[in-house]
């Protein structure tokens, strides 16, 4: 049976969908043609009712199948259809993952705090340390904290307060800056953000292998790799961070120590030097005792708060909230909880990256400004992180103005 409704084409460069004026002109043909013609075009007929009917229910399928092709590709795909590309790469979507903080512990010189040892933020919930940390002659050490409770829990500067379980000689712990948020189950932008790193994940000897092993590692938020095939040391970043000639540079946040060491290990090239201020010692289990051991040492980012200045036109249409709103608007892009891009380690950070969520926080909102720094209050259009510094980003480093 014919018909003149309009079809999908799938070509080379893609799929087209047929307008609905079109599809309905091919609904209102065929009901013409089923009743031998002259049959009334008016749309406020019975006629005309069956035919948008009808059109809006075929525009509705090619919309779900436009969807579908779409989904094939990795640009666009999201939930079961992305997994099972990431299948392809053997790759699983990262779990939920805790918040990291850094927490300066004070206590007696020497003391060493464990991994695991555990702390307690204003808020009731348990951070386990991820690094092992000795107290210094100074009476302080900063030790790496990760949120036992999984998800984006906020850990503003100065609420990490309690020791939880007590190790002798610790005598007090507080977080000078606010932690890096933890994540919900991987999100679309982050897994396609792996995957396209993970092409490397099967090889060794160069930094994108290791940089994709490091960000495979469970807990881990984020990573930075480079290497410096030099004879001598070379400044990198905006901190023009020393590294070592003939060497291999690793930062991470969050994961386990042993974890990580093992991801870099596994990868890097034979007699490549280390940077960093955090080392764990793995052991070559190809022999039997005693096996060859190896210290693997990698860099735990300082955390660097970002502070926002937003300015926005006082509207009395505006909502009560919206001060919380567009807040929480600035943290969820900061994150990538908007499916964009998130503040990572060593990247720079645009002013502009953060109109459009404050923007679609209210209808009525007209932007005047929005401004950035690590200083308060934040006075640029962008801001740059050493390969050595994570951005944090706090509620509280958030100021809103209505002007």
């Amino acid at each position: 049976m014919s018909t003149s409704v309009p079809t999908i084409t799938f070509a080379d460069t893609g799929i087209t969908l047929p307008a609905g004026s079109d599809i309905l002109a091919g609904r209102m043909a065929d009901i013409n043609d089923a009743f031998g013609g002259g049959v009334n075009q008016s749309l406020t007929t019975p006629q005309g009712q069956i035919a948008q009917s009808d059109s809006a229910i075929i525009e509705d399928k090619n919309a779900n199948i436009a969807e579908i092709v779409n989904q094939v590709n990795p640009d666009y795909s999201s939930g079961r259809w992305q997994d099972a590309i990431g299948r392809i790469y053997f790759m699983d979507r990262i779990a939920a993952v805790g918040t990291v903080v850094t927490g300066t512990c004070v206590g007696l010189v020497g003391t060493v705090i464990p991994i695991g040892s555990q702390a307690q933020d204003n808020s009731g919930y348990i951070y386990s340390s991820i690094t092992e940390g000795v107290i210094a002659e100074t009476g302080t050490v900063d030790v790496d904290f990760q949120c036992v409770t999984t998800g984006p829990i906020a850990c503003p500067a100065g609420t990490l307060t309690t020791i939880y379980r007590s190790v002798y000689g610790w005598d007090s712990v507080t977080n000078t800056d606010a932690g890096t948020l933890g994540v919900d189950v991987e999100s679309r932008a982050d897994f396609e953000f792996r995957r396209k790193n993970s092409v490397a994940a099967n090889a060794v000897n160069s930094p994108q292998s290791i940089y994709a092993a490091v960000l495979a590692v469970d807990g881990v938020l984020d990573a930075y790799v480079i290497d410096n095939p030099l004879g001598s040391a070379v400044l990198e970043g905006s901190t023009n961070y020393s590294v070592a000639a003939n060497s291999v540079y690793v930062a991470v946040v969050g994961g386990a120590e042993a974890d990580i060491a093992a991801a870099i290990w596994s990868k890097k090239s034979l007699g490549c030097n280390y940077n960093g201020n955090t080392s764990y010692t793995v052991y070559d289990d190809n022999y039997i005792d005693p096996k060859p051991a190896y210290a693997v040492t990698w860099q735990t980012p300082t955390a660097v708060p970002i502070y926002f200045t937003v300015q926005i036109e006082d509207n009395p249409s505006l909502p009560g909230n919206i001060i919380s709103l567009v807040q929480a608007a600035v943290i969820n892009a900061f994150n990538g909880d908007d499916g964009g891009a998130r503040a990572r380690i060593g990247s720079t950070i645009y002013a502009g990256r953060y109109y459009a969520p404050v923007f679609n926080t209210n209808s009525n909102v007209n932007i005047q400004s929005i401004t950035l720094g690590v200083t308060s209050p934040g006075t640029s259009t962008s801001a740059t992180m050493g390969i050595d510094q994570r951005p944090t980003l706090d509620a509280s480093n958030i100021t809103v103005t209505l002007v």
